[in-house]
């Protein structure tokens, strides 16, 4: 059964970057209008600046929710969204994390940096050790993440994971996709954590 998300928070990672390219410009604006159809609340790192900033822009300019998580010392130096009114505070980038992981349904990973590849690292950790069972999808626009895939696909070959864990993921082409995803994807079982522990 698909899982309704009016009222749900979707956490959506992505760049802080400014410099990104216009088509994932457009990918994130065209995420915020499936959010706001659906009805979620964004769940985001409350930057002002790169698609984190502007996802939050056009959510809120479309008329949806945008929640932000953000650690103390970037609001100090006033990198907090202007237009967001639901903040999140807290002393750590770790603490930052868990805030945006907390009572979601589910998270997305646009293209971003350093910052987005370890909030996405953690969220499919998490979900590999049972704490976190909600859909993870990837957006791979452009082909961003294939060489992520790969080395995820790396660590099954080599027997770091096993194969029940590549499912730990829904990969999608664009952002238009995403919400169908999490939409359409159920939470992980914990029998599907088991038996691949079994397997280990």
């Amino acid at each position: 059964m698909e899982r309704n998300l009016r009222g749900a928070r979707i956490t959506v990672y992505c760049a802080g970057s400014a410099r990104v390219a216009p088509d994932y410009r457009s990918g994130a604006s065209e995420l915020a209008q499936h959010l706001v159809d659906a009805g979620a609340v964004l769940v985001f790192g409350g930057g002002k600046t790169g698609l984190m900033g502007h996802i939050a822009t056009e959510v809120i300019e479309r008329g949806g929710q945008a929640v932000g998580v953000m650690p103390q010392f970037l609001k100090d130096i006033e990198m907090n969204h202007p237009l967001v009114e639901d903040f999140t505070y807290v002393a750590t980038m770790a603490e930052r994390k868990a805030g945006l992981l907390a009572n979601t349904e589910g998270l997305i990973a646009l293209p971003g940096g350093c910052g987005t590849l370890e909030e996405l690292a953690e969220a499919i950790t998490l979900k590999r050790l049972g704490q976190y069972l909600k859909p993870v999808v990837i957006v791979n626009q452009n082909g961003f993440y294939d060489d992520l895939l790969r080395f995820l696909q790396r660590m099954v070959d080599e027997e770091f994971m096993n194969p029940e864990h590549l499912d730990l993921w829904t990969v999608v082409d664009h952002p238009r996709d995403a919400v169908a995803a999490i939409l359409a994807t159920p939470d992980l079982s914990p029998d599907v954590l088991h038996r691949a522990a079994v397997k280990a």
